[in-house]
């Protein structure tokens, strides 16, 4: 379970780093119970995200059954997908 209050400190811990591969790595070495995995927001379709920002968004991923995928619900997740947002202008 990731609860809202854990993805608001994720978000905040990011808020300020780059966003690339090495961002997986520190955020797992800070909190080491939840999987981490990074991509670009416009690589995601069919579901809205958990906590947005100008430059990221954060979806929650539900790994309990064999393949991994993205959930709404927190009692649910397991691990946070972090979705870089380029700017389109």
């Amino acid at each position: 379970m990731i609860t809202s209050e854990q993805l608001q400190v994720i978000a905040d811990t990011i808020a300020e780093q780059p966003l690339n591969d090495e961002i997986v790595r520190f955020l797992r070495a800070q909190f080491p119970d939840i999987h981490f995995t990074y991509c670009m927001d416009d690589d995601v379709s069919g579901v809205q995200p958990k906590l947005e920002n100008p430059r990221f968004n954060l979806y929650l991923i539900d790994g309990r059954e064999h393949c991994l995928s993205l959930t709404k619900n927190h009692e649910d997740a397991s691990g946070v997908l972090v979705a870089e947002v380029i700017d389109a202008r």
